[in-house]
This record gives structure tokens, sequence and C-alpha cells, in this order.
């Protein structure tokens, strides 16, 4: 498929949204180097689990889904890979919540821009990362969502995760969908400059959110101050918003990712099962 040209930036602007994406992302640069080969495995055994295609606006773009090999409707759970795209990680991320009777969908949000699941040195992901609009991503995560009510899925019972980038993206969906009853952040930008084709900030769609979210943070994330952490906590605070978040003190970026340096397993599985309570409580699962 091939790019929209409305969506296409200018050299001038692409080149200033490429030093200002580079500059918030220093800190996950250090924290966070090239995946190893080690990392939790989780069986497809008694699931359906694989590559499928999600129809979209003007065509279609490839993603990873899996559920219980029996049994349905389940509950619906999208999950927004991070800035490495959907890398195995993330569909094993999608096999965990299948063992939880879950359908989850990992959409490939920038097939059309360019496949960085393979690419470590961040200048190359930029590249492409920043060439995809919030409002392709917002209708992605919608035709994802419908392709699973078409698929077992229980459409009244539909989550969000992310992590990384898709944490941003997940603030950004709780704003966007209606249907959405909950959503869990992990590690999620919340401030930075408005570009053409991200104009907002999750800090500043707090008065929007039509899900309540789960925010996951590292105390020690050096891509994400904790004052933007903490600005958003008073700004859902000062809205009424049900929306909680929670500050790992030791955590640096990427602490969930079990094939990265940065993880932390006593962490990561104090958040998993904060995840999966907060779907339970609000109709997610």
């Amino acid at each position: 498929m091939q790019e929209n040209p409305a969506n296409r930036p200018s050299d001038n602007e692409l080149t200033r949204r490429e030093f200002v994406t580079a500059s918030l992302s220093a800190g996950l640069a250090l924290t966070v180097s090239p995946a190893s080969a080690q990392g939790i495995k989780t069986d497809a055994a008694g699931l359906v689990a694989g590559d499928m295609k999600i129809p979209v606006t003007k065509g279609e773009i490839p993603g990873y889904h899996a559920m219980p090999a029996s049994g349905g409707p389940f509950p619906v759970v999208l999950v927004v890979f991070e800035v490495f795209g959907l890398q195995e990680h993330i569909k094993d991320i999608c096999r965990r919540f299948a063992r939880e009777g879950h359908l989850a969908v990992a959409p490939d949000l920038f097939a059309r821009q360019g496949d960085v699941s393979r690419i470590e040195d961040f200048q190359e992901i930029f590249k492409i990362v920043s060439r995809v609009p919030d409002s392709q991503i917002m209708s992605d995560l919608d035709a994802a969502a419908e392709w699973a009510a078409r698929n077992r899925g229980n459409a009244r019972k539909l989550g969000v995760t992310g992590f990384c980038w898709g944490g941003r993206v997940t603030w950004l969906y709780a704003a966007h969908s209606a249907k959405l009853k909950a959503g869990v952040v992990w590690y999620g930008r919340l401030v930075a400059d408005a570009t053409e084709l991200q104009p907002k900030n999750p800090i500043d769609l707090v008065p929007s959110l039509k899900a309540p979210v789960l925010g996951l943070y590292g105390g020690k994330d050096q891509g994400i101050p904790l004052d933007t952490v903490e600005r958003m906590r008073e700004a859902l605070k000062k809205a009424g918003n049900p929306s909680e978040i929670v500050v790992y003190p030791e955590a640096g970026h990427g602490f969930f990712n079990d094939t990265r340096p940065g993880y932390r397993k006593e962490d990561a599985q104090d958040g998993w099962k904060r995840l999966l309570a907060w779907f339970r409580k609000y109709g997610a699962a």
C-alpha cells in the first residue's frame, strides 16, 4: 500500500520532528539495548494463534492474534507494540492474554510506513515512526476491534494495553473510543511538543477520556521524567477521573520487556496482575 500524500510531512517538518522524537527518546536508547533471544516463551498449544490481515480504510494491514481454541465469545484486548514494532515479544504477550481467556489482537500500526521489527538503529526507526499519523492509528485500532468482533470476540468487553510508544497510543485510544471499557499503559510518554501528525498529548486529553486507564511507570525511567507523571496524576485527580498511576521506584523504561536488559521480573509480574484486575474491575474481562 502506498502512503497517502496528504499525510506526508515536508522535509523541514520531518527534520524537526525527528529531532524532537530523538531527544525525547534519548533515555529509551540508554536504558533499552538490543533484544536478546531470551525471554518468556508462551506455548500456543490449546490456542488459535498466528498472523492475519485486518481490513482497514483502503486495503488491509497485517497483525497477530491469539485466543483459546474453543469457546467464546472472548473478551477482546488490543495490544499496541512498543517502538520496535510487531516483534515476537508482542506476539508472546498476545498468547499470554489468550491463556487468560482473551482474544488478543496486535495490529501492525507501522505497516503503511515501514517495518521496524528488525531494526535496532533508533534513527532509522524514528524515520518510520514519525510518519505515522495519530488519526491513522485510531482508525486502525477501531478496525482491529471490529475484526475481533467478527472472529469470536465479545465487542462489549474491549480493553487495550500498550508499551512505550504504544503506551502513549493507549492513552489516546481511551480518549477516542466510546466502546472501550479499560486501558492499561506501560511507560507511555505523556508530554511532548505537538506535531502536525501527532497534535495531542495524553495530558491534553484527560477531559476526553472515555474509559479508565491504569498507568504503570518506572521511577528511574530516563525517557519519561517523573514530573510529567505527577502532572498527569494531578490532572486526572482534578478532573475526577477514576484512572490511576502506579510508579515502580526502581524500574527504568521497558521494565516489562523480558527480552531486554531493562526487564524487572518482580515489577513486571506485579504490573501484569494489576492489569488483569483492572480489566476485570471495569468490564474488559
